[in-house]
Formats: C-alpha cells, sequence, structure tokens
C-alpha cells in the first residue's frame, strides 16, 4: 500500500490562505493521514441531505476503511485538500485520476473525478468554488487536463458551482445523474469570472472593517488617557450608530467607562461583536486575537506597535499575529496602524485616533503612514473637502491597499480615490485592479520612499528591480494619476471630487489681474495643455463682472475648462481691499452651474475671504450628490457626449463587466457643480487640471483599448520546442544568455530578422566578412565597456573597401587594444535613420514590461524611455512611440525625413508576443535598431532564457503568504 511518502513529498506550496464571498477567511492544505480524527469530526457536523447529494445514498458515518481512504494520497493521482478555520475542516475536495473507462489510472491518463463536501453552516460562502480554484491548479501541475463530476439533479448548488466557473463544459444526463466534463485550461471567462469572485470577496472583508455593527476596543485604561481611552472617545465623539463595548482585564463585570459596558475580555460579551479595536502592547496582542477569534469576532484593526517597524523579532511577531487571525477565519488592518474612519451617517464610525473625524463626502482616502494619515486629513478639512472613507494600515501585514481598491471600485458612496503608498506589496494585481478601478472613478497615487529603493521597515513586500520612473509609466498607463508629493494628491482630488472631467486641453483663462492671467498662461503651455489668451477684467472687476465673464467663457465651444484668477483690488489711495469672499464665491457658483459639464479652478492671491467661501460650499453639500447635469449623456452609465464631458464617478464598464453583476460594471457618484476647488498658486491649479485632462484621455482611450495582433508568420510551436532544447541545454538553473546565433534563430520565428555580424579576430578575417556580406560594411566592437557606445570611437561605419576596412581595423586595435579584448565583428551597413532600442524584461513583481527609446547617452542619462506592460496592443504600440520626449525625431523634426513608425510599432508588438507567449523568455534587447524611411533594421540583439518567474496573479486567489 502507497504512503504518502511513495510518489511525492507533501508540497507545501498548495497551502494558501483565502477571502470567501463573505469576507472571512479560510485556509486551504493537503489533506494528509494525521487528519483522521478531523475528518471524522467534519462528516459528523455534515446534514444527511449533504452526505446523500456527495455519496447518492444514506452515509450516516464513515467507516475505518474510508477514513484512510480520504485521508491517504499519493498527491500526484489522488490529491485531497481540505479549507480550514480554526484548525478544523470546514471542505474537502479530491480528485482521483481516471482512464477513458472511469478507472483508476496513473499518468500518462489525463483526466480526474472530482468530488466536494462542504459543512451546511458554511455552505453559501463561496468555498466550493474557491476551492475548485485550487483543486484545478493541482490537477493542472500534475498533467491532469479534465475533470469529471458526478452530480444528482437535486444538488443544484453543486452543479452551479461547476457551471459558473467559467470552463467549457460538457453536459450529460444518465441514470439519473448529471455528469459534467470540462477541460481545466483557465478561459478568458474563468478568468474573469475568477476576478469578480476576488474582488467580492475582497470588497466584503473591507467591508467588515469598515461598517460594522458594533466595536469592542481592548485596553481602554481605567483611567483618562492613554490609546484605548483615546480610541473609544473618538468612536463616541463620532457617534457611532451601534453597540461600543469597553474591554481590560482589570475591569469589574457590570461596569461602564464614560457610559459604554465594560468587560474584562470579549468572551464575557453576551451580543455579538463585529470589530476589535486592539491597543494592548504586543506582547499581550496573541492572547486578544484568540479571545477574538474564539468568540466569532469579524475583523480586527491592531493599533499596537511593536512589530515588524521595531526590527526582527517584531517582524516575526507580526508573521505569527497574521497567521493567529487567519487562523480564526479573520483579516487584521495593521498593526502599528492608524485605524479607519466611515463618514456614512448609518455608521458613522471613527475608530482611528483622530480626534476629529472628517465632514461627509465623497473623497476615499487611504494612507500606509499615520502621520501623513492626520496631515491629511487635517489639509483636506481645511479646503472644505469631505471624505466617505479612511483607510490607515500602518504595516499592511493583511488588509493592503490592493483590498481597499476593490471596496471602493465598487462603493458608491465614493467617487474619487487617493492613496499614499510607501511600498506596493504586489504590483502586477495593484496595476490591474487601478486599471478596472479608473475606468470608473479617478485614483490618485503619491509613493513615498520611492528614491531610496528601500521599503519601510514594517512592510514585507516583493522586490522590484525596476526603477521608479518606470513604475509610474507603468501606473500612468492602468490610469493611475500619478503625484509627487501629497499637496498635489490634495489639489488634484478636490478638483476631480468637485468638477467634471475636460473634454479637452483648451483652457480660458480671465481674472482682475493681468499679471496673474499671464503666469497661469505659462503654466499651462508648461504642462501641456492648450491655454487660451488671458482675459483682463482689470482691477475694478466686480462679482457680477466676474460672473458674466466665466459665463462667457463656459458658453464659448472653443474651451475645454476655465481657471479664474482674483487678487484684491487696489484703491485710489494705493489701499488693498478684497471683494467679499462670499459675494465672489457665489457670483462664480450662479456661472458655473449655467455650465455645469466643464470644469472650473479658481486662483486666488491674498483672498483667503473666497477660498473659504468655497470650501464652506463644500461643507453645506447635501447628503446624496446631485446629478452633474440633466443634459443628455449626463444620466448614470451614459456614454458623454462632446459637450458633456464624462464625470469623475461614472465610467466605462470592466471588460470583463459581462461576467460581473450590474452594480460592479457600473460607476457611481456624481461631481458636485457649486464645489469649485480655490488654489493659491496658479501652478497648483494648472497642474491638477492638466492631470484631470490625462485622466480624461485615458478615460476615452481605455473605451477601445486596441487589440494584440495577431501575425500569420509567428511559428509560436516552434519558438516553444526551440526554447525548451535551449533550457535543458543550460548548466546554471537561473537561466543563460543565449548565443548570437541561437538568439537570432529564436528572433526569427517570430519574424524578427537579426542582421549577421561576422566575427573578426583579425585583418583578414575581416576582409573575408565583408566580402561575405558585400561592401559597404561596419566594424565595430562587442566588448561590454564599448558594446552600443559609438560616441566613444568603438565603430567605424561606410567602409567602402578593403583598404578603408584594414585601415580602420589598425586604428580600432591602435586605440582601444588587441582584438582578444575588443572581439570586433562586421556587418553590413543598413539604411541610414534614427538610432532606437527596444527592451523587454520579466520583473519578478511588476511582471513583463516593453521598453522603447533612442540609442545613445543623451537618452539614456536624460532617462528618456517610455515603458508598457505586456501584452501590448496597436495602440499601446503607437503611444509608446510616442510618450518619449525625443519622439519627434522620428517624425521629421526640423525638416528630417520621418522614419518608418508603423514597422517600428510592428517590431514593438512582436517583441511582445514573444515575451508574452513564452514567459521563460525572460529578457530581449534589440540594439540597435535603425528605423529608415522604409523599414527597419535590427543591428543586435540579446536574449536571456530562465525558468519563468511565479505567477501570483494567474494562478488560484490567495493572500500573501505569512
Amino acid at each position: 500500500m502507497q504512503t504518502p511518502s511513495d510518489r511525492h513529498a507533501y508540497p507545501s506550496h498548495w497551502e494558501a490562505d483565502v477571502v470567501l464571498r463573505d469576507g472571512g477567511t479560510a485556509r486551504i492544505r493537503p489533506i494528509t493521514a494525521e487528519d483522521a480524527d478531523r475528518l471524522v469530526s467534519f462528516y459528523e457536523q455534515v446534514s444527511d441531505e449533504s452526505k446523500y447529494y456527495r455519496f447518492f445514498a444514506p452515509y450516516p458515518r464513515l467507516s475505518a476503511k474510508d477514513v484512510h481512504r480520504f485521508t491517504h494520497h499519493d498527491q500526484v493521482d489522488r490529491v485531497g485538500l481540505a479549507a480550514t478555520v480554526g484548525g478544523e475542516f470546514i471542505a474537502t475536495v479530491r480528485f482521483d485520476r481516471i482512464d477513458e473507462r472511469g478507472m483508476s489510472a496513473s499518468a500518462p491518463a489525463d483526466e480526474a473525478e472530482v468530488a466536494f463536501l462542504v459543512q451546511d453552516a458554511h455552505q453559501g460562502r463561496g468555498v466550493a468554488s474557491t476551492l475548485l480554484e485550487h483543486i484545478a491548479a493541482v490537477a493542472r501541475e500534475r498533467g491532469i487536463r479534465r475533470f469529471a463530476a458526478e452530480v444528482l439533479p437535486a444538488n443544484t448548488k453543486m452543479i452551479k458551482v461547476f457551471t459558473d466557473a467559467g470552463y467549457q463544459q460538457k453536459r450529460s444526463f444518465e441514470d439519473g445523474v448529471v455528469r459534467l466534463e470540462f477541460d481545466l485550461e483557465p478561459t478568458d471567462r474563468s478568468l474573469a469570472v475568477q476576478r469578480a469572485r476576488e474582488q467580492r470577496a475582497e470588497a466584503r472583508s473591507v467591508q467588515r472593517l469598515l461598517t460594522p455593527k458594533s466595536v469592542a476596543v481592548i485596553g481602554v485604561g481605567r483611567t483618562a488617557g492613554g490609546v484605548g481611552r483615546s480610541v473609544l472617545r473618538n468612536l463616541r465623539g463620532a457617534g457611532f450608530t451601534g453597540q461600543l463595548y469597553a474591554v481590560n482585564s482589570a475591569f469589574e463585570e457590570g461596569t461602564e467607562v464614560d457610559g459604554v459596558p465594560a468587560h474584562r475580555s470579549v468572551r464575557d460579551i453576551d451580543e455579538t461583536v463585529e470589530l476589535a479595536v486592539v491597543t494592548v502592547p504586543a506582547e499581550r496582542v496573541p492572547q486578544a486575537v484568540a479571545e477574538c477569534g474564539e468568540r466569532g469576532v469579524l475583523g480586527l484593526v491592531v493599533i499596537s506597535a511593536g512589530y515588524a517597524e521595531s526590527g526582527p523579532e517584531g517582524r516575526e511577531r507580526q508573521r505569527e499575529l497574521v497567521r493567529q487571525a487567519r487562523s480564526y477565519g479573520t483579516r487584521i488592518l495593521g498593526p502599528n496602524a492608524f485605524g479607519v474612519i466611515n463618514t456614512s451617517p448609518d455608521v458613522r464610525l471613527n475608530a482611528s485616533l483622530a480626534p476629529h473625524p472628517p465632514e461627509r463626502g465623497r473623497i476615499g482616502l487611504f494612507t500606509q503612514s499615520g502621520a501623513i494619515g492626520i496631515a491629511l486629513l487635517s489639509g483636506l478639512h481645511r479646503r472644505g473637502a469631505g471624505l466617505s472613507t479612511f483607510v490607515s494600515a500602518g504595516n499592511r501585514a493583511d488588509v493592503s491597499g490592493n483590498d481597499v481598491l476593490q471596496y471602493w471600485y465598487e462603493d458608491p458612496d465614493t467617487d474619487v480615490a487617493l492613496m499614499y503608498l510607501e511600498s506596493i506589496g504586489n504590483p502586477r494585481k495593484f496595476t490591474r485592479l487601478a486599471r478596472r478601478a479608473a475606468t470608473a472613478k479617478p485614483l490618485v497615487v503619491v509613493q513615498g520612499a520611492r528614491h531610496s529603493g528601500i521599503a519601510p521597515t514594517g512592510h514585507a513586500v516583493q522586490a522590484t528591480r525596476l526603477p521608479h520612473a518606470t513604475v509610474s509609466a507603468l501606473l500612468r498607463q492602468a490610469g493611475v494619476i500619478r503625484v509627487d508629493t501629497v499637496t498635489e494628491m490634495v489639489d488634484a482630488g478636490l478638483l476631480l471630487a468637485g468638477q467634471p472631467l475636460p473634454a479637452g486641453p483648451r483652457v480660458a483663462i480671465l481674472g482682475n489681474s493681468e499679471s496673474l492671467g499671464l503666469l497661469t498662461y505659462d503654466a499651462c503651455v508648461a504642462d501641456g495643455l492648450r491655454p487660451l489668451p488671458p482675459r483682463d477684467l482689470t482691477t475694478g472687476a466686480t462679482p457680477a463682472d466676474f460672473r458674466a465673464a466665466l459665463a462667457d467663457a463656459l458658453s464659448d465651444d472653443a474651451c475645454d475648462a476655465v481657471i479664474v484668477t482674483a487678487i484684491p483690488w487696489v484703491g485710489e489711495d494705493g489701499a488693498t481691499a478684497s471683494p467679499e469672499g462670499e459675494d465672489l464665491a457665489a457670483a462664480l457658483r450662479a456661472a458655473a452651474a449655467g455650465c455645469p459639464a466643464k470644469p472650473v479652478a479658481v486662483v486666488h492671491v491674498e483672498l483667503g475671504g473666497l477660498a473659504e467661501a468655497l470650501a464652506a460650499a463644500s461643507r453645506t453639500r447635501p447628503d446624496a450628490p446631485a446629478p452633474v447635469s440633466s443634459a443628455p449623456g449626463a444620466e448614470r452609465g451614459a456614454a458623454p457626449s462632446p459637450s458633456t464631458p464624462p464625470r469623475t464617478g461614472g465610467g466605462a464598464p470592466d471588460p470583463a463587466a459581462e461576467h460581473l453583476p450590474e452594480a460592479e460594471a457600473a460607476g457611481s457618484g456624481a461631481a458636485h457643480p457649486h464645489r469649485i476647488p480655490a488654489y493659491p498658486a496658479a501652478e497648483r491649479a494648472v497642474r491638477a487640471l492638466a492631470e484631470a485632462v490625462k485622466y480624461a484621455q485615458w478615460r476615452r482611450e481605455a473605451k477601445e483599448p486596441g487589440k494584440v495582433h495577431e501575425y500569420e508568420d509567428i511559428d509560436e510551436s516552434g519558438a516553444a520546442r526551440r526554447i525548451d532544447e535551449l533550457l535543458a541545454e543550460q548548466d546554471d538553473p537561473r537561466g543563460a544568455t543565449l548565443a548570437q546565433d541561437d538568439a537570432r534563430e529564436l528572433l526569427g520565428r517570430y519574424g524578427i530578422d537579426v542582421r549577421d555580424a561576422l566575427p573578426a579576430p583579425d585583418p583578414d578575417a575581416a576582409v573575408a566578412a565583408a566580402r561575405t556580406l558585400g561592401y559597404p560594411v561596419a566594424l565595430k566592437t562587442t566588448a561590454p565597456h564599448l558594446r552600443h557606445r559609438a560616441d566613444l570611437g568603438g565603430v567605424r561605419l561606410d567602409l567602402a573597401d578593403e583598404e578603408q576596412l584594414r585601415r580602420a581595423y589598425a586604428e580600432l586595435t591602435l586605440a582601444f587594444g588587441k582584438p582578444a579584448e575588443l572581439r570586433p565583428v562586421v556587418q553590413a551597413m543598413a539604411p541610414r535613420g534614427v538610432d532606437t532600442v527596444v527592451r523587454a524584461v520579466i520583473d519578478p513583481a511588476a511582471g513583463a514590461v516593453l521598453s522603447f527609446g533612442l540609442a545613445g547617452a543623451p537618452s539614456e542619462l536624460l532617462g528618456d524611455t517610455g515603458h508598457r506592460l505586456i501584452p501590448v496592443t496597436e495602440r499601446d504600440a503607437g503611444s509608446l512611440v510616442r510618450s518619449i520626449r525625443t519622439a519627434p525625431l522620428l517624425f521629421g523634426w526640423r525638416g528630417s525625413a520621418p522614419v518608418d513608425t508603423p514597422a517600428l510599432e510592428e517590431l514593438l508588438q512582436r517583441v511582445s508576443r514573444l515575451v508574452d507567449d513564452h514567459p521563460e523568455v525572460v529578457a530581449v534587447s534589440l540594439e540597435p535598431v535603425v528605423v529608415a524611411q522604409r523599414g527597419l533594421s535590427v543591428l543586435g540583439a540579446s536574449v536571456r532564457l530562465a525558468p519563468p518567474p511565479a505567477r501570483n496573479d494567474l494562478g488560484p486567489r490567495a493572500l500573501p503568504g505569512y
């Protein structure tokens, strides 16, 4: 009889923590022989009906033989997984490999029979669908390509699990049993279903933290002061609508603290506790978590410090904290968190250290730093901006910005999302989520610690080899509004939350100061906007003059947005005076209300009364958002017309919207026409408007993202076979750079022709190579320190005959060293053009990235390189070529002839296809690529193969491991 070690060692990589449909967590792991008692206990808690559905007959208990069979697996042909909470089974799934007759088999048989059993108390939580994802991934790993399942027709829940999974299926009915067969190869639909379920589950887990009906604060002091007492005071001060409890082991039962029932332990509370805020010292947190887990608390906010931010010992304490909480099916915000706020009148939650909660508004705010969180809350309040929710995650050991982004995506109370991030734990996933969220509502991100290259000590993140500029470019490609400072984040957030998106870059400028208008004009030009000539209303302009001028500008079809500038009046005696702030603010709001489809921003100098009046208007907004316009196209979900740009809170549907609930596929919210943002400097207003213009353009383009081109001459299967052969020849498991001939052959299978470069170890070999290739030729060195450095003199071009070639060879060796050091090669001359560089790399954190720029030291020094995530579409390739600052050189700069950019875009797409089709291709470098007026020439190529990095975004849903 086989034992678990007969066929395969225990597969620990199959273990995973998962978020279920209701926001709770469970652990999935292989079933082992040590689980016999757990299996028996689990089976005893399953109803007779569920047992009947599983075994097609009454089956009250498992025999010893059954228990042995269901706990002993070879982990190859027979595999069993269990979902556990608190160490106990809540569901099981197993597969047995079968042959074409349905009999037990071994490889190469590629079909398996699969069966589930879910405890009745946990049905409806999405346990079975999650287990199906994981058991399917295990089966694919073991060479199984197809599942078969037999289900009773009355077992509609299990039939739905299979049919909703998104796999290609075949269904039949025979002998009173429904037989389902489905391929396990992921499809676009199965991936969309998986990600929709992931979104719902992770959003629900955050919703548990933000909308509790009861909160217990653990660690409330008996006297005034202290963190616990402060959190309790803030909860009471915000008017929390649920039940509050104060917990401290020193309390006497039946007492109260500040009018709140006091208890010695969470276990002593008779009612359900949905959220616990933990403020006790770190060494006492495990006991508090255990008591919460036993009591069934749904979520934890751990304010306590002393974890990963304090060093290696604290880091291990943090890992154990996460493992402990997840074992009870609970998610954690923190540790070292500042807390959470929800301004909804149905909740009014301030479970944070902020003594004064923000006003209610339409902005969601996430920070990893408590200090930055305090500053942002204060700054937003001063400028009249309210928040929907605030989450400060501290060390974000469990709940992260990705989870909060999932919540905001479907939150009807949030129109704009602001995020301060000091690290991005899963850039690939963040980019995917950000792209989807940005189609519905603006996402403004500022990243701290971006130049240090070091994540904050409390954050456990996967390292990326990509420069920060590259990561920023990829985020912008995903629709993220990337800014550099928290001030810029607030500036952009205020405009996006209060105004509609501009239809274009044309900006009207008007005000009572010619100089301030010119400064605004210059700022618009610098930020890529197209300003109209400023209109000077003179210093004697009244609020009525401002209203009339603004109404005229907004009604002008040649204008997409308006910036109003205002300074104090200068009286006849030289003294300054300000127009009444409330009067001017009212005039501007009245004019803007007449044309709510165009954004308006105000620049004020020494007019604090105006800023306060505009901010006050924001604070008096109605609880429910007013629609932007009653004009056609302004309805929720309607496509905007040219005269009615998209609102910040609406959005294009997700590409996978057909697989999502209606509420998930639609945007939410609308802008408030009377909330005109005010800025103390022209540059700040213009920068915020420029970000809105770029985001609006991205939104328009995202509706038609382009297609990944299919090329008939690509030999994908031949390339795959050759890659397998080349990897098998490598001794280094980390992979290796291919020889030039091998690289040229592999690239050729994707229609990428690389010009021959023949070695020239001596002058005679150089002459022989030139005769083979034909004159004129180029002679160049390939030594690492001279390669691709024409500026250093390591290249000689247009050598027309043998005499010139020998002379150039002598000059190179005299100037730079012996031929063995220079490694010279001879290459046929390519048509003249613009030298460019195309690169692709697979980053372990961010994924596959395609880069493009002009060749040469200046571009490299200036960082003038564009980046796109792979796979690139036709539109991506075109925008990548035009994204670099030196792009005009490709399009006929200063009278030069334009080059063949369509050929260049095709090359970019072919490189993208190669890397996307074959993840073993971990790096490609084409340098230089000479783009001529017609066609292009790839003169140098390098390809690196290695076992592909793990893709944590394509496998079954799982939380980061700890």
